[in-house]
């Protein structure tokens, strides 16, 4: 491919690529052992929308933010409209809506999942209310993430709760409007540690299917096991019609929140890779909703955001580039060693130069990090914040 093709293709690419950022990921969040508080980070929802702008001034790739309804919505979502208006003033959008089923004791044992059928009743009215939210924010997308499971050998009837699951579901995906989808997570462990009542993308896909063609399967990058083949579990969604989003981070053991790309790039490489393999094949891109799920405690929140997008963004193109022709004749061929060669030349090729001169052409900063530590912002975000969230009587260093 000559330089002026390869351009043209990594434009283009880059020009489709939308990523959502998350609204938690600029707030204060912990492990399970403590917290480690930030002076900059956001302390309410317009903060967490300011921080959001920033980083689609600085990447143009991030016109959404996700949002968690009980941390950013007031009681029954009245402030719906005030949060899509502040948005809106920063120039850019609120995205997916995000029910929080995990938090409150009366979810201890579970939310849709739990024997109680007042407690069910109750995550079903919350996850309607979410919907709700979405209609009045304008945002298509309702992801579901349930902690559901159990964590001793017969202390849960399964199939019950695997039939609640259905019910739930089923009645929630019926609240939708017309464009809205639910976009269904899974996650093999914790909290529950015997097991989780959407372990993996089989039970999402069955459940997502159970609620009708607005239901598709979400997955994250983190909630796999070691070792496990990702890539070849979006090529059968693909081919399924099922997958409607992602959420983007790293992990080295199981979901452990870090930048992309920061651990195995490759494996990002290969999954899109295979996103760009069935726009080939059927000539459309599929319709991916593409999000970030990390928080951060060390690392700053702004600065670890602007790494996984510039990572995306490389990682994107790189998929884009591939020489799908000369691929596909490898493939036909059984010709191992050249099929891997060709997809492997695509990801060890140098991107920078294309999305600098991308940025150049969109006005971008070409190096958003440096940008973003010059611009000053961190430093007047951290003064503005810095009481709020680390009161002068702490013992913060």
């Amino acid at each position: 491919m000559n330089r002026k093709k390869l351009e043209e293709t990594a434009f283009d690419a880059l020009d489709e690529l939308k990523i959502e950022l998350p609204s938690w990921g600029f707030a204060n969040t912990g492990t399970r052992f403590g917290k480690f508080m930030q002076p900059s980070a956001a302390t309410n929802i317009e903060e967490k929308i300011e921080d959001a702008a920033f980083v689609h001034q600085l990447t143009g790739a991030c016109p959404t933010v996700a949002v968690h309804v009980a941390w950013d919505f007031q009681t029954g979502g009245e402030n719906a409209e005030a949060v899509k208006a502040m948005a809106e003033k920063h120039g850019i959008s609120i995205g997916s809506i995000n029910p929080t089923l995990f938090e409150e004791q009366r979810y201890k044992y579970g939310s849709l999942g739990n024997p109680d059928p007042d407690i069910r009743a109750a995550a079903k009215d919350h996850i309607k209310d979410s919907i709700e939210i979405g209609r009045r924010t304008g945002s298509r997308d309702i992801v579901l993430w349930f902690a559901d499971g159990s964590n001793y050998p017969g202390s849960a009837n399964i199939r019950k709760r695997k039939e609640w699951f259905e019910e739930g579901l089923r009645k929630c995906a019926a609240k939708l409007s017309p464009g809205q989808r639910i976009l269904l997570e899974y996650k093999p462990f914790e909290p529950a540690l015997y097991h989780t009542d959407i372990a993996d993308w089989g039970m999402s896909c069955l459940m997502s299917r159970k609620c009708g063609p607005s239901a598709k399967v979400l997955v994250d990058t983190g909630h796999h096991y070691t070792s496990q083949n990702i890539e070849q579990i979006v090529a059968w969604l693909l081919s399924e019609q099922m997958l409607g989003g992602f959420h983007f981070n790293d992990r080295k053991y199981a979901d452990d929140d870090l930048t992309l790309g920061s651990i195995d790039p490759y494996q990002m490489f290969r999954i899109l890779n295979e996103i760009f393999s069935f726009a080939w094949d059927t000539g459309e891109m599929p319709d991916i909703g593409y999000m970030i799920d990390q928080s951060h405690n060390l690392k700053n929140k702004l600065e670890a955001a602007v790494q996984t997008v510039d990572m995306a963004q490389h990682l994107w193109v790189k998929a884009a580039i591939v020489d799908r022709a000369a691929l596909s004749r490898f493939q036909d061929a059984a010709d191992l060693v050249q099929a891997e060669e060709c997809l492997r030349s695509a990801f060890f090729s140098e991107t920078g130069s294309l999305i600098r001169a991308w940025r150049r052409s969109r006005k971008l900063p070409e190096d958003p990090l440096e940008a973003l530590r010059k611009s000053g912002y961190l430093d007047r975000i951290t003064t503005d914040r810095a009481e709020r969230n680390i009161p002068a009587e702490s013992s913060y260093i």
